[in-house]
């Protein structure tokens, strides 16, 4: 998946507006080494270097990394594969917002983390749970289904867990689960009844793989229709967000 790292920061900064609510439960202190996962555009990240953390940004996407390094230069980003790295021991904290369920390997992922932890480390995240944007994606695959796109409609593209789910596959990767909590938090969307569209090109672009521009535009407007009894509040259209997020500590 190609991001648009402007369309991003643009028209859904609430990712990273929200997220600083997870920095308050990191609690980051001055001189502690901390690991980004899903940076994004680095505004986060270079929160924590704001308050004296020696921070790397880690994205997938080449895409929010060139954007990330050419907004804050003086904070170290790099592409890098959340399931896959090898940094022995050399974080005191791995911290991720509105990432993790973008993840295909779950268990790479918690493994590479509980390695680059130091023994006390710990490993405090939000994503998405069990139910998140459960109405779009019913809308969506109700739509695609209609059109004929029954293989587009099987597109799996997130993982949302549940709460039980998640915190044993963390402590089956030796993370002591300290704090856990899964709940519902509605997201308003910009621009109206325009709002759906934007989000769905902005993240769910992989399920209209091989659909046509014009079939498209007539394909998002039928699925704004379907949800617009349940999203749109007297002018303001929200999203139906459910989170999870996390504390699990690596211990010695």
């Amino acid at each position: 998946m190609k991001w648009n790292a402007d369309l991003y920061d643009q028209k859904h900064a609430f990712v990273y507006q929200f997220g600083e609510n997870v920095l308050e439960l990191l609690d980051a202190k001055a001189g502690e080494h901390i690991l980004d996962i899903g940076c994004g555009t680095g505004y986060l990240t270079q929160q924590l270097h704001e308050l004296g953390v020696i921070v790397k940004g880690t994205d997938y996407s080449p895409e929010m990394i060139a954007q990330a390094k050419e907004k804050h230069s003086e904070v170290l980003f790099e592409v890098a594969n959340a399931s896959n790295f090898n940094e022995q021991g050399q974080y005191d904290a791995v911290f991720s917002n509105a990432a993790l369920h973008w993840v295909k390997d779950h268990d790479g992922m918690m493994d590479s983390v509980y390695k680059s932890l130091k023994p006390g480390g710990r490993f405090v995240a939000e994503m998405g749970g069990k139910g998140n944007v459960e109405k779009i994606i019913a809308a969506t695959k109700k739509v695609l289904e209609q059109h004929g796109y029954h293989k587009q409609a099987q597109t799996q593209i997130w993982y949302f867990p549940s709460l039980g789910e998640y915190t044993s596959r963390l402590e089956a990767h030796g993370l002591r689960v300290t704090f856990a909590i899964h709940f519902d938090r509605k997201t308003p969307l910009q621009d109206g009844d325009q709002g759906v569209t934007k989000w769905i090109k902005m993240f769910g672009s992989p399920y209209f793989e091989g659909v046509p521009e014009n079939e498209l535009q007539q394909m998002l407007a039928e699925i704004t229709t379907l949800l617009e009894p349940d999203y749109n509040e007297n002018g303001q259209w929200f999203a139906d967000y459910k989170r999870l997020r996390f504390v699990a500590v690596k211990e010695a």
